[in-house]
Formats: structure tokens, sequence, C-alpha cells
């Protein structure tokens, strides 16, 4: 069987990552596979353990650390986030698309990881602009100010990496941008194959 690839869907905070990853999904001809990433934050309402997230206890990732069980994690607004490295391995060697929606700096450490790796695929969504980041940002209503404005400081600083991706999308409309990001993968599962 064919290893899959990994994909990262990456951007700024707020720039609706998860909102595109849902659309993506729909599409089961890609045969993707969600990396749930395991963090330190309580959930927010509607977020399910094991499906969204692993939400674990500081202790717990600590270790996770310590065992080099994560392929990357980041500490951000008081709570850590990260990939468990062996569950993206289990789900590639079944032929899995491993999908990563991941922040900037995580993205980083994992695109030095698998350097060598032929079938990683990286994407950096776009804001239509700062002031649309913004509003989104401001739209979920679950943070207080301070730490909206660090959300905003830390995006500003996120969007002069995007060269570092293969692709950049333009989230102006989460249609568009999905089907976009989907014939992308599509063309990459298909170039991935002949590689054989």
């Amino acid at each position: 069987m064919k290893k899959g690839l990994l994909i990262l869907l990456s951007g700024p905070s707020g720039v609706g990552k998860g909102t595109v990853r849902k659309q993506i999904f729909k599409n089961t001809d890609l045969n993707l596979a969600y990396s749930i990433s395991m963090t330190t934050r309580k959930p927010r309402e509607g977020e399910v353990d094991g499906q969204d997230y692993f939400f674990v206890s500081e202790e717990r990732f600590e270790e996770a650390i310590k065992n080099e069980e994560l392929l990357e994690y980041a500490r951000f607004v008081g709570n850590y986030y990260g990939t468990p490295k062996a569950y993206v391995e289990k789900l590639r060697e079944e032929g899995k698309n491993v999908f990563l929606e991941i922040e900037v700096e995580g993205a980083k450490k994992v695109l030095e990881e698998y350097k060598e790796d032929k079938g990683v695929l990286s994407i950096f969504l776009l804001p239509p602009s700062l002031r649309e980041l913004e509003k989104r940002i401001r739209g979920r209503r679950s943070e207080p100010e301070e730490i909206i404005q660090e959300r905003l400081g830390k995006a500003k600083r996120e969007m002069g990496l995007k060269k570092n991706y293969q692709f950049n999308v333009l989230n102006d409309n989460i249609n568009r941008s999905s089907q976009e990001i989907a014939r992308i993968i599509d063309l990459k599962i298909k170039a991935n194959k002949v590689e054989d």
C-alpha cells in the first residue's frame, strides 16, 4: 500500500482553517484523515475530546515533550498545542492522506522534520485583509481583549512566512478556497502515485 501524504494547512489564527478543513473533508475521494492535535487548553463549546483535540493536562503534555512523542509543539496564550507523531505516522502507513490544520510555528517544525519527504504538501491560507481577520477573531466572542491583541500581533508576523509554503490560497470565500485546496490535494495525490 502506498504511504499517504502529509498535508499541512496553516495560516494565522482566525483565518478560517477549521471551516475550510470541514468543507474539504466532505470530498471523500481525497481519502483524508484529520490529524488531531493535543492541547492543554479547555474545550470551547461544542468541541469533543478525541475528535477536535486530545485535551490533556499540562503534566501529560510535558511528559509527551520529554518522551519526544510530538512532531511539533508550541505554547500560545498560556496553553500547549502539539501534533502526536505516532498517530500521524500510523494513519499515513494505512494509506490515509493525513491533514494537519496547524499554526505557523508548528508548521515550520514539521516542514523541517519532513524536508526529505516527497509526500508532504504545504498550504498557507490567507485572509482577505488584516481588518477582516480581526473581525473574524472578534466574532468568536470567546476571548478577552488582551488575547485578541496578542493573536492579531502574531497574525501580522505570520503573514510574512507565507513564502515558506508550496501554495498560498486566499480565503475570501469558503467554498471557493476549499475547492481550490481540494484540487491542489488531488493533483498531489495523482503525482504521488506516478512517483512509484
